[in-house]
């Protein structure tokens, strides 16, 4: 066995030559995503965050997040550190909203990306927990790819920092690595999602593709309609197990990663029009095309 021919090819898997394109797009993307995750909570913010209240008491939801870890952040640490500065506890909510909508416009901008990245990660992340009851998938997902943007090589070469600040872009192999974790990330994402829905007889039938389309909220569209186009439901949902299961071979492979990009895509627009869950679609179909999207049409 070639142990120096292995070791050669496990560096160059783990550590090939990457453009920053990928970055770009994840920045863009998380940009816009935090941006509308912010705007979409602003009437409801205090409502949802407020420690008596609200729609769900925060000491409760964050009584319940101790249980699973003491040093997870939370909006009541937040709200503590401004009350020790006097600042009242709906202006330190106000505070903390535009604090989240001005890192997504430093991120979309690609100015003072790190800061901006981390700050964006922080703020949404006590977000997220503290309304863990109220939190989805796209939430977690969005944390996900705020952690990747938080710790990559900014910045890219299309960020205000690069083009007005003078910071040098970093090397090709260190984008090349983040690139790769990221891609093997969605890679066990969708192959275990694919196998925990093939499991169940509901995804072979048409059953479960019935009943999300028909569960509060998510029944945007008409019983009557859905009825007419119901033979379709097996098929679907056998497709999108098919697509999911065969996303860590198919996206890799040359010929066919356009196809399996173009799918998963396409599936997620699907779901944000006939479902209305737009950011978890869009969170998806970002990461999806800052891993694999960069350089598609050249191989």
């Amino acid at each position: 066995m070639d142990r120096g021919g292995f070791g050669e090819r496990l560096t160059q898997f783990f550590l090939p030559i990457a453009s920053d394109r990928w970055l770009s797009i994840l920045r863009w993307g998380l940009a816009l995503q935090v941006c509308l995750y912010a705007l979409s909570l602003r009437h409801d913010w205090n409502f949802l965050y407020a420690a008596s209240g609200g729609l769900i008491d925060r000491d409760l939801t964050e009584q319940l997040l101790s249980l699973e870890s003491m040093f997870a952040p939370r909006m009541g640490w937040l709200l503590r550190t401004g009350m020790w500065f006097g600042v009242s506890e709906k202006n330190t909510l106000d505070l903390i909203w535009i604090a989240l909508l001005i890192a997504s416009g430093c991120l979309g901008l690609g100015l003072f990306c790190r800061s901006a990245a981390i700050t964006a990660w922080l703020l949404h992340l006590c977000s997220v927990k503290s309304g863990g009851l109220m939190s989805y998938g796209a939430d977690n997902f969005t944390t996900i790819g705020l952690f990747y943007l938080m710790v990559a090589p900014l910045p890219d070469q299309y960020s205000l920092d690069h083009q007005w600040r003078k910071r040098g872009a970093k090397d090709p192999r260190l984008h090349g690595f983040f690139r790769r974790v990221l891609q093997l990330h969605l890679c066990f994402i969708y192959f275990f999602a694919g196998i925990t829905k093939s499991l169940g007889t509901g995804w072979w039938n048409g059953e479960s593709v019935w009943r999300a389309l028909t569960c509060p909220p998510f029944n945007i569209i008409a019983p009557q309609t859905l009825i007419v186009f119901r033979y379709f439901f097996p098929l679907t949902s056998i497709g999108i197990c098919l697509l999911e299961i065969g996303y860590p071979l198919f996206i890799w492979l040359k010929k066919t990663r356009l196809v399996w990009l173009a799918g998963i895509v396409g599936m997620n627009i699907g779901t944000a029009l006939t479902m209305g869950i737009h950011l978890f679609a869009s969170i998806m179909i970002i990461l999806n095309l800052a891993g694999f999207g960069p350089g598609i049409l050249r191989v």
